[in-house]
């Protein structure tokens, strides 16, 4: 594997697990704070983003290279209202997608088709997930300060997730 390519994913590996704790964190907000629905919504996101972190792993070590299982920080929790949290979960997603990015284009450069191919998997996903905050994130600044809004809002998010239309 070329070695400023094995950095860059172990980075990338670090930038997963990160967005994983965050969406923990935002997870346990939502809990404490009544949003069972938007809680499930973030502890799915958190273990889909701890998959991604495996899959990097497993293919750097596949490739000959070493995974760094890397240690982070304590995870911001003092979320403000809703639309903080998920002013923070769209803020994450293009954090990533930049540094995903990153890593296509130094591909290109040092000509590493294999990681390029791989990383193709990465670019749709987060694609999807961008969408997916954009949408959700749409609907809570439609919906503003109203309570009963919110109220809906929790009430449907995993629904709006699974039928497509966060997506």
């Amino acid at each position: 594997m070329i070695p400023e390519i094995e950095k860059l994913l172990n980075e990338q590996v670090k930038y997963e697990a990160k967005a994983s704790a965050q969406y923990l964190s935002m997870a346990s907000w939502a809990d404490t704070n009544g949003y069972n629905g938007v809680a499930d919504f973030f502890y799915t996101q958190s273990e889909e983003e701890r998959v991604h972190m495996i899959k990097l792993v497993k293919f750097i070590n596949e490739r000959s290279g070493k995974a760094i299982v890397p240690a982070i920080d304590k995870p911001r929790d003092d979320f403000k209202s809703l639309t903080d949290l998920f002013e923070t979960f769209l803020e994450s997603e293009e954090f990533v997608t930049a540094k995903i990015n990153n890593i296509i284009y130094e591909c290109l450069q040092l000509k590493d088709y294999n990681v390029h191919n791989f990383m193709q998997w990465y670019v749709a996903e987060q694609l999807e997930e961008e969408a997916t905050a954009r949408t959700l994130l749409d609907k809570l600044k439609i919906i503003g300060e109203d309570k009963s809004g919110h109220y809906l809002f929790d009430r449907d998010i995993n629904t709006m997730q699974t039928t497509g239309q966060a997506n």
